[in-house]
């Protein structure tokens, strides 16, 4: 009896290079787009250990922990590394970029994450990519979480290698991912002794492999069920309108914060601006006297369907997220994680309205 995930016709390369297209055009790029053969660190860690070396002097944004990841990379390059920290609690800003430019000239490679939703901040990248681009430099972007929930434009940014997954706001699997690349950032590859070949981090190898060959004949045999779950997301979020499903996200994120201040008990969000919350996912803080893993445990176990999280590491004490992405980014979502949350500090002893947060969602719903 056939099965409709096992008996499956081979994903040929001209259906492959299709839904390269698709993700292309989603990215409003002209620049080539590789589709990889695994999560997002695949393609994440390949653009950096394919650009980067010991005569690279990178400026590495930290707006969270994937930032410290990449600076990690980055020095294992043998990169000279310039961190550039700002609390989680907040957004970089493309005046700090500016600085860190006067006061060290020679950066040629800027990494720099869109959207943390780990820690619920997202970054001006249109901003900050005018001021790489009048340096010249080298512009890395990870827009995994930002693809889908706000604009990702690497043509009109100037950025050289955009990675995406599509696990979050795109609603798609997370064993598939894509990377956008300019000329600039072939060229410095190109010219990387260091540059990962015959690897499966080697974006030279499909670079020569793949698209030098016209994209006839692909490396190897092709991850086919996250390749066609990917051309599926693709295609609902073509159906649905990029616009409308970054709208929803923004309206999710706008009506958690609402609703969590409204919902009181000693919440609050954890971003103090909402102009540098981040659509994806918002992060509340719980009350000084609750361990937000605790918290989350309780509300979840009162509503398993609820997208809520604790942060991960030491933020586990003190940070909720609530992961209104993908198929989450609904009204219906947003409402039961607050109304669960509500509960959960109501069990705790603390005083909640949870009718006025849910009548915040409402109202702040766009």
């Amino acid at each position: 009896m056939a099965h409709p995930f096992l008996d499956l016709a081979p994903l040929t390369a001209a259906h492959f290079a299709s839904i390269e297209d698709r993700v292309a055009r989603l990215l409003s790029t002209e620049q080539d787009v590789v589709i990889m053969q695994g999560e997002a660190l695949l393609p994440l860690e390949g653009a950096i250990r394919g650009t980067a070396g010991p005569g690279t002097t990178a400026l590495n944004v930290i707006t969270g922990p994937y930032g410290q990841t990449f600076g990690d990379w980055l020095r294992d390059c043998g990169a000279t590394v310039i961190d550039l920290a700002v609390p989680f609690h907040t957004a970089v800003t493309a005046e700090q970029i500016r600085e860190a430019f006067a006061e060290h000239p020679e950066i040629d490679f800027v990494s720099l994450v869109h959207a943390e939703a780990a820690t619920g901040n997202t970054n001006p990248v249109a901003e900050i990519g005018e001021v790489v681009r009048e340096r010249g430099a080298l512009f890395y972007l990870d827009a995994v979480a930002s693809v889908g929930a706000e604009p990702v434009l690497p043509d009109a940014w100037g950025v050289d290698l955009c990675v995406i997954g599509a696990q979050k706001a795109m609603g798609g699997p997370a064993g598939v991912s894509a990377v956008s690349v300019s000329e600039r950032a072939w060229a410095r590859m190109a010219a990387n002794p260091g540059a990962p070949r015959r690897s499966y981090l080697s974006l030279l190898d499909w670079k020569e492999r793949w698209i030098d060959g016209g994209r006839k004949v692909l490396p190897h045999a092709p991850a086919q069920l996250e390749m066609l779950a990917l051309e599926a997301c693709v295609a609902r979020i073509e159906a649905d309108g990029l616009d409308a499903v970054m709208t929803r996200h923004a309206s999710a994120a706008a009506a958690t914060r609402a609703g969590a201040v409204a919902l009181g008990g000693g919440l609050e969000p954890y971003v103090y601006e909402a102009v540098d919350a981040a659509p994806v996912a918002t992060t509340l803080r719980a009350p000084s006297a609750v361990v937000a893993s605790e918290l989350v445990a309780r509300a979840v176990a009162a509503d398993p369907g609820v997208p809520l999280a604790a942060g991960g590491g030491a933020l586990a004490k003190e940070m909720i997220r609530v992961n209104h992405y993908g198929v989450d980014a609904t009204r219906g979502a947003v409402r039961a994680s607050l109304s669960a949350l509500g509960g959960a500090l109501r069990e705790k002893g603390l005083g909640v309205d949870v009718e006025g947060a849910l009548r915040a969602v409402e109202g702040a719903w766009r």
